[in-house]
């Protein structure tokens, strides 16, 4: 049975300061170029039988420079709709709001009302993306391309937690690898966040 690869999209330069990046479209830096182009060399060496990921730049061209054909864009897979937080950084959100933490206190509405999701429904996409994929690793590895906060629910839900355990797992790094598996019929976590050098 083959593992189910998440990949965090590489760097942007919000996700380089640390800035909230929801559902802003932004592209690669150079850097987040490189280091995607590095995570082909890695996943050329394993039986990769489908590719899935986000529908926003960021993932989608990780995921062409590092080889991943054909590839299904699927939009469970974009990230934590921040709302109101979107493009700010956790010290200036804490600034407004003493002691904030998004697993436990969510999102706000940003001053157009848009309301942005709450941890359910990040956890309800990534349990959707999860019923496609999971199948697929009867036949060999499958790589979805994804987001930092997502990557994280994700994996929570994989291994049959509640989403609030995915703030257990270290945010992973632009570019970085975590490998999901089931061992014994048990879903299990093999790597987390690993970056292969470019």
């Amino acid at each position: 049975m083959g593992e189910l690869i998440l990949v965090r999209h590489g760097e942007t330069q919000w996700s380089a300061v640390g800035r909230h990046t929801g559902r802003t479209d932004l592209p690669l830096t150079p850097t987040g170029s490189r280091a995607a182009e590095a995570l082909g060399t890695v996943l050329a060496r394993r039986a990769v039988i489908a590719a899935y990921s986000s529908p926003l730049q960021r993932a989608t061209r990780t995921a062409q420079l590092a080889g991943l054909a054909p590839l299904t864009l699927d939009p469970d897979l974009v990230e934590w709709d921040y709302g109101g937080f979107e493009g700010l950084t956790s010290a200036e959100i804490r600034q407004r709001h003493p002691g904030w933490d998004l697993w436990r206190d969510g999102v706000v509405a940003g001053a157009d009302g848009h309301p942005g999701e709450t941890l359910a429904q990040v956890a309800g996409r990534a349990d959707a993306a999860i019923a496609r994929t999971r199948p697929r690793l009867v036949d060999g590895d499958v790589v979805v391309v994804c987001h930092g906060h997502l990557a994280r629910v994700f994996a929570a839900r994989w291994l049959g937690l509640d989403a609030t355990a995915g703030r257990l797992l270290r945010h992973p790094r632009p570019a970085a690898l975590s490998c999901l598996a089931v061992d014994d019929d048990q879903p299990t976590l093999s790597t987390w966040n690993v970056v292969p050098p470019s």
